[in-house]
């Protein structure tokens, strides 16, 4: 558990998406144990110890599918009377009927890096904004392009427009608060990005212009349409401060509506279901297989395979059902 807990440790501290899992209640003989803890990464890697080979490839599938929607979930793993009065209407349930005759639930974790904040300008509303993205937790950047370098708590400032060394995602944000000195430059540089929000900070009439010159120099109508502008939530007439105050609500109201996919994404092995069983299996990994009718069939456990040497027409005839 110890080196799970220490990957968890150093994959978030390095904003990388993993899930948790952990145990949560078991019955024998499963192997898993109760606050037995894993770590699922991205590629479908598994650091820790749940379970046999008949759980962890469910495990890891749906931890992935956790991770992509950026979801907690519970999963049950066992013949379903077995969980009696734990049956969870929300649980995820897949109904094992491996040889252990164990049973299990695991709680799956997303955890996903907090989202970016880019604020493109010079004006002590845009630090402003930038400053409140960092007290929500957010990684803030401001960019001061051609200007001199500062610090800024809690705040990194960059003085180049070099939005593609920042890496940003589905699940970020970049507002554009350069009061006309470079706007295009700046939207053209923020559509290049896959940022899940756009923003302009301005007025309606200069919004047009912006977008008129954009259209004029070849972006697509469809890119256009990502940019919010005028940025932030319709509060009224504002100064600078305020301003960013509504910006700001404007995206954690997006945020919090769902308007924002994790754009985390993950590989997914290649996959079989042992017919004896119906339990997910790893076709690379798997240790045993069988070879039927010009058919390869892949299985969780030996009992498995046995059981379907001895009478592989009866298996075969329920997967054509």
């Amino acid at each position: 558990m110890q080196r799970a807990l220490e990957l968890a440790a150093r994959l978030a501290s390095g904003r990388t998406p993993f899930v948790l899992a952990t145990v949560i209640w078991r019955r024998g003989p499963s192997s898993g144990h109760m606050g037995s803890k894993a770590v699922i990464a991205t590629d479908g890697s598994i650091t820790g110890w749940l379970g046999g080979a008949c759980a962890e490839p469910t495990v890891i599938k749906q931890a992935l599918d956790a991770l992509v929607e950026g979801t907690p979930r519970l999963l049950q793993l066992g013949p379903p009377e077995e969980f009696g009065d734990r049956h969870d209407e929300d649980a995820v349930a897949v109904p094992m009927a491996c040889e252990s005759d164990g049973a299990m639930e695991v709680y799956l974790e997303p955890v996903v890096p907090e989202p970016s904040l880019v604020v493109i300008g010079k004006s002590p509303g845009a630090e402003t904004l930038a400053q409140m993205g960092a007290l929500l937790g957010w990684r803030a950047v401001l960019i001061d392009d051609g200007g001199e370098a500062h610090s800024l708590d809690a705040v990194e400032v960059h003085v180049t427009l070099d939005l593609e060394a920042l890496a940003i995602g589905e699940r970020d944000f970049v507002v554009v608060a350069t009061q006309g000195h470079y706007d295009e430059k700046a939207l053209e540089a923020a559509l290049a990005t896959s940022a899940g929000y756009v923003g302009l900070v301005a007025s309606r009439k200069r919004a047009a212009a912006v977008f008129e010159f954009l259209r004029g120099s070849g972006i697509s109508d469809e890119a256009l349409a990502r940019i919010h502008a005028p940025a932030g939530l319709d509060l009224g007439s504002l100064p600078n401060d305020q301003i960013a105050v509504a910006v700001l609500a404007e995206m954690v109201s997006l945020q919090a509506g769902g308007g924002l996919t994790t754009g985390v994404t993950v590989f997914r092995r290649e996959e079989a279901i042992d017919p004896v069983c119906d339990m997910i299996v790893n076709v690379a990994t798997a240790s045993w297989t069988h070879e039927h009718d010009g058919h390869n069939y892949y299985f969780c456990a030996p009992g498995c395979r046995t059981a379907f040497a001895n009478d592989p027409e009866s298996f075969v005839s329920k997967e054509s059902q």
